[in-house]
C-alpha cells in the first residue's frame, strides 16, 4: 500500500476522531456517534448493500462512490473503538502472501 494511501486514511481517521466531540447538529460524524453503535453499523450495512448493487449493475463510477462511503463509515466504526486504520493495514500486511483458505484455517485454531 502506498504511503499516500496510508496518509489519507490516517488523516481522515483523525478528522473523524476530532468530530466525535463536535456538535451533532453541525457534524454528520458527531451525529452518528451520538446515535450510537447501532446507527453506525446500520450505515455500514446500508453502504455495503449499495456497493454490492452498484457492482452488480456494473456502474463503475457508482462502485467508486459507494465504496468510498463504505470505507468512510468503516473508519467511523474504527473511531468508535479508537482503532487507528494502521491496525487494519497491519492485519492486511500479515495476510499478504497467504492464500485465503490458509488464512481462514489459521484463524480457527
Amino acid at each position: 500500500m502506498s504511503e499516500a494511501t496510508e496518509d489519507i486514511l490516517q488523516a481522515l481517521y483523525e478528522v473523524i476522531q476530532q468530530r466525535k466531540s463536535a456538535d451533532p447538529e453541525s457534524s454528520y460524524v458527531s451525529s452518528l456517534y451520538h446515535k450510537g453503535l447501532d446507527k453506525i453499523l446500520g450505515k455500514i450495512g446500508e453502504e455495503a448493500t449499495e456497493t454490492a448493487i452498484a457492482g452488480k449493475a456494473g456502474e463503475v463510477d457508482q462502485v467508486i462512490y459507494e465504496t468510498a462511503d463504505l470505507w468512510f463509515h468503516s473508519l467511523v466504526l474504527l473511531g468508535y473503538y479508537d482503532l487507528p486504520p494502521q491496525r487494519i493495514l497491519d492485519e492486511l500486511g500479515r495476510r499478504f502472501g497467504l492464500s485465503g483458505l490458509e488464512e481462514k484455517a489459521n484463524r480457527s485454531k
